[in-house]
């Protein structure tokens, strides 16, 4: 699904003769060794891998630098390790935070400089990220997880409280937003945001984000999208 949605997102060379014997070429051409952040904090974050590996990987980059803390007991998740096998990562390196971003933007003895960071991390890897940008390219800043949903009478209530609830295992200071203009909806995401939570495998890391989200009805989209374009979030 990844590969296929990004397939679709290839840009195409532009080739124009402005006039005769004047061509106009603009290429697209793939970055050549780019460097992946995968967290490891309280999670491994497989997807994240996905979401990046397989990107590149259709973009043609030449060569893909993985990064990611390992736990404990000194290695990484086997779910990482195998995701990034799946999708063709070449180089694995067990460092994380602030000083792995470092490492990828300026190159150790080890660890090859790339020429673009990308992938999401805590207060420090973002911060570490802004610093290097000076450097080498980075995707975003990427602070603490928050996501919107804007919905209406038409939305499925289970699909938006799955949605919601896949940002609020990410951390306790992870924040979700449900935007509604039907309170009949309203009180179907709110059962079934519960009904589910009991089921997640990190229900407390989730539960203590949901303190601090919130369940909002508007009068109309309009009023809806107003309430986005003032909140701002992530997703």
């Amino acid at each position: 699904n990844i590969s296929a949605f990004h397939q679709a997102q290839m840009p195409n060379e532009v080739r124009v003769e402005t006039q005769p014997g004047v061509v106009c070429v603009q290429r697209p051409v793939a970055i050549q060794r780019v460097g992946l952040y995968i967290p490891g904090g309280t999670a491994p974050l497989f997807s994240t891998v996905l979401m990046l590996a397989v990107p590149a990987k259709v973009a043609g980059c030449a060569e893909l630098v993985l990064c990611t803390p390992c736990g404990k007991d000194g290695k990484v998740a086997s779910a990482v390790l195998y995701a990034a096998s799946v999708c063709g990562v070449d180089r694995i390196f067990k460092i994380g935070g602030a000083q792995a971003v470092a490492a990828m933007a300026y190159g150790t003895e080890t660890v090859p400089a790339v020429d673009k960071i990308f992938g999401p991390g805590n207060r420090y890897v973002t911060k570490a990220k802004e610093i290097v940008s000076r450097k080498v390219a980075i995707d975003m800043p990427a602070g603490p997880s928050e996501v919107e949903v804007i919905a209406d009478e038409t939305a499925n209530p289970k699909f938006v409280a799955a949605d919601l609830l896949s940002q609020a295992e990410h951390g306790v200071d992870s924040q979700v937003v449900l935007v509604t203009t039907s309170e009949k909806l309203l009180e179907e995401v709110e059962y079934e945001v519960q009904h589910q939570l009991s089921r997640l495998p990190r229900w407390q890391i989730a539960e203590k984000s949901l303190e601090n989200s919130k369940l909002i009805l508007v009068k109309d989209m309009e009023e809806a999208i107003a309430m986005t374009n003032e909140y701002a979030p992530e997703h």
